[in-house]
Parts: structure tokens; C-alpha cells; sequence
């Protein structure tokens, strides 16, 4: 089977990019896992597959492991770099098809490699406190539903040399706080408006930015420090990613890098 593709990624967070307008492509998770492997295939945290659905342009996004997933925050700012850099969307608002709901799309500036996407990510909602360990560390955390489930913690006096150092592995969570697994973001406290930040998405492992989990992150951050409402900036391994928060609904905007095209034959 041949296929053309494109790769991009939102802070680092890579994708594989499948063009179907026509809704013709059924790939298995086993296709999907092939693709993303980056040394059988072409390599990448997920693939995304731009078709639609409802009259709407609908991203159906899936994890390395081919599994499916309901939502990710740099994979649709990537979705919409693709749709405005290859001619398929003529606006620079327009509204993208999630599982976790419609998302309403700014494109701020695009080219055929670089872009700048403003998403309104909807309502951001905290589902309790929960506990998990990794390598060793018990830590406590926020859940927090962003159209998927990520468990935040914020870690008292961690600074992002020492974040940047720590063990980072398979964590282990409470599976009846989340029966679907979940997103696990770890950070430093809020100190002049910004975090640092690092992740492991469920079904991936651990990669260089989560854009739900910047979301995630940024409500556990104003959260810890008695704030409600505000602007955070999120840093990744990636890159960064701004985060807006207002009563309840989060907005977020960060870049996106289309950086091959081709053909892959698997």
C-alpha cells in the first residue's frame, strides 16, 4: 500500500498526516502503530487523518500504539497548519471536529512550513485530586478532563533543572479514578506567569509537549497558587505554549511545523 503523507509537529510533539477528504482510508491500530514507528515507519506520537465529518472538518487522531484518542492540543494546531498550507480550508477561522467536541480555530499566520494557531479548547474541567508514582516518587495531583484525562501535579520547590533531570517512566495511577488511563503532567510551581513542564501521554510514552496537557497544567498551576482565572505560559521540552483561562473555558496558542512530504510504502 502507498500513501502520501505529511509530517509536522506542534512544540515537538510529531505527527503523521494522512490527507482523506474522501473518507476512504480504514486503518487498522496495527497500520497506524507501523506508520508511527519510528524505524519500521515513518515516525511520529500519533497520526492525524484530516477528513470530515457533519459538514465539519474532522480530525481523527490516533496514539503511536494506533489506539484511539479523543482529543490533542498540538496535533489540531498541526490539522490546521495542513488544512490552510495545502489549500483545503481558504479561512483562517474555521471549526475542527474532535471526539471531545467541536473546537473553534484561529489560524494567526501560515506558510508552507510554519504556523501560528489560536484554538478555543472549551471547558476545562476539574474532576477531583488523585494520587501515582513514578520511579519510586509518590506525588499528588489535580485530574482534570479536557476532552481526555490528564492527572497534573505540581511539585513544591521542583525547578526545571531538576525536572529536566528526574527519572521519568511508566507511571503508575489510580485506575478507578481513570478507568481509561491517563495523561500524567509533571511541574514546577507558577512564578512570574510561566511553568516548566513535562509529560507522559498514555499510549506514547513520554514526548516533548502535550498540548491538552499544557491545558491540564496550566489550570493546575493558577489552581496551586489560589488563582482562578489568568494566562500561563507552559514550557516543554518542545517549546512553549500559552495558556488562557477564563472562567473555565481555556484558549491556547502555540506554533506548528510541517517539515517533510512524501509517499510511504508499508
Amino acid at each position: 500500500m502507498k500513501i502520501d503523507f505529511l509530517k509536522g509537529h506542534g512544540t515537538e510533539n510529531d505527527f503523521v498526516v494522512l490527507i482523506d477528504t474522501d473518507n476512504a482510508l480504514d486503518l487498522s491500530q496495527e497500520q497506524v502503530a507501523l506508520l508511527c514507528d519510528r524505524r519500521a515507519g515513518i515516525g511520529g506520537d500519533g497520526l492525524l487523518r484530516v477528513t470530515t465529518q457533519d459538514g465539519h472538518w474532522f480530525m481523527d487522531y490516533r496514539n503511536a500504539d494506533g489506539s484511539i484518542a479523543e482529543m490533542c492540543g498540538n496535533g489540531i494546531r498541526v490539522f490546521s497548519h495542513v488544512l490552510v498550507a495545502e489549500g483545503l480550508e481558504k479561512s483562517s477561522e474555521f471549526d475542527v471536529a474532535t471526539r471531545a467536541g467541536l473546537k473553534h480555530i484561529k489560524v494567526l499566520s501560515a506558510d508552507a512550513e510554519h504556523a501560528e494557531v489560536q484554538v478555543d479548547m472549551g471547558s476545562v474541567e476539574v474532576t477531583g485530586v488523585s494520587t501515582a508514582q513514578m520511579a519510586g516518587r509518590d506525588f499528588a495531583g489535580i485530574g482534570v478532563d479536557v476532552g481526555n484525562p490528564h492527572l497534573a501535579a505540581v511539585i513544591p520547590g521542583l525547578t526545571k533543572e531538576s525536572l529536566a533531570e528526574m527519572d521519568f517512566e511508566q507511571p503508575v495511577f489510580d485506575s478507578e479514578f481513570f478507568p481509561e488511563a491517563v495523561n500524567v503532567e509533571i511541574l514546577t510551581e507558577l512564578t512570574d506567569g510561566a511553568v516548566h513542564m513535562r509529560v507522559w501521554e498514555r499510549g506514547v510514552g513520554e514526548t516533548r509537549s502535550c498540548g491538552t496537557g499544557t491545558v491540564a497544567s496550566a489550570r493546575a498551576a493558577l489552581a496551586d497558587a489560589g488563582i482562578e482565572d489568568g494566562e500561563v505560559v507552559v514550557n516543554v521540552p518542545g517549546g512553549a505554549v500559552h495558556v488562557a483561562l477564563h472562567d473555565d473555558n481555556a484558549i491556547m496558542t502555540g506554533p506548528s511545523r510541517i517539515v517533510a512530504r512524501g509517499r510511504a510504502s508499508f
